[in-house]
């Protein structure tokens, strides 16, 4: 086994029980293990202050890998160690093809989500899922028009995510800014419900969160073998295929758990200590 010095860790579906709970037995596994000298790294697609109180206030925690890699978050300094995002005048033209479609669409830009009033009104008729629906209302900040305020604030975007209103729409919108932008990617939802199979999340090409791990570990000295990750979703196939040790949980998808090195426990089975008591404490 290699000699692992950092746990990369998804949250939903993976770190947190189907509650978003953080279980006692995970948390004093990872408190262990950061007391052994690991950095403990959690992985998401949102920003950092966006993450449930429970991972954010972890006293061992330093990084983060947020906004599914564009950005490699440093608590102690609350600064970037790393970025991979969205030129503006792209997400700004990606906006205006979006245009084109019935769909609402909102951004992340200096970690924090913003969204034109107007869509942000009519969300619900887009994004009925409880889930996406609390965080559209919760954590985007609405302004008159979103192209221009991105215009003027001038900032990169590390992360677009559109809905549309219907789900057929999405093959012809995909289709759409692959012809403009084949310098993004194009992600589905990783929470496959009924009501989230209309969702898709735009990034730089390199916001993944393979590549954000890869440059954390390279930053602090090491490289991927050692490192050991864990996730469920596609957008955590990266980290666990390139990871010295790549964790898959009994509930991933199908490609993760071909990818995963290790498949543990599932979420709601504290998985993730389960992983780190065999290979890491044991």
């Amino acid at each position: 086994m290699p000699d692992i010095r950092l746990i990369a860790l998804d949250l939903d579906g993976t770190l947190l029980d189907s509650e978003k709970r953080l279980s006692e037995r995970n948390r004093a596994a990872l408190e262990r293990a950061a007391a052994k000298g690991l950095h403990i790294v959690p992985t998401t697609g949102r920003f950092f202050g966006m993450m449930p109180e429970a991972i954010r206030t972890l006293p061992f925690v330093r990084y983060a890998i947020t906004v599914n890699g564009a950005q490699v978050y440093d608590r102690e300094t609350d600064s970037a160690l790393a970025r991979a995002e969205i030129p503006v005048a792209t997400a700004i033209a990606a906006m205006e093809v979006l245009d084109g479609f019935d769909c609402i669409y909102d951004c992340y830009q200096e970690s924090w989500g913003w969204m034109t009033e107007a869509m942000q009104r009519k969300a619900e008729r887009y994004a009925p899922d409880a889930h996406y629906l609390k965080m559209i209302r919760e954590f985007r900040r609405p302004v008159p028009e979103l192209k221009a305020h991105l215009a003027a604030k001038g900032s990169d975007v590390q992360k677009v995510m559109l809905f549309a209103r219907d789900a057929a729409d999405l093959p012809a919108i995909r289709a759409a800014l692959a012809a403009r932008f084949p310098e993004l990617v194009l992600t589905q939802s990783t929470r496959l419900t009924q009501s989230t199979r209309n969702n898709i999340e735009i990034n730089h090409a390199l916001a993944h969160k393979g590549e954000a791990m890869r440059r954390l570990a390279e930053a602090l000295g090491f490289g991927l073998p050692a490192c050991m990750a864990f996730g469920d979703g596609l957008n955590d196939l990266t980290m666990v295929r390139d990871a010295g040790l790549g964790v898959a949980m009994a509930n991933a998808a199908p490609e993760v758990l071909a990818a995963a090195k290790h498949v543990t426990l599932s979420n709601d089975e504290d998985g993730v200590a389960a992983a780190i008591e065999k290979f890491v404490l044991g």
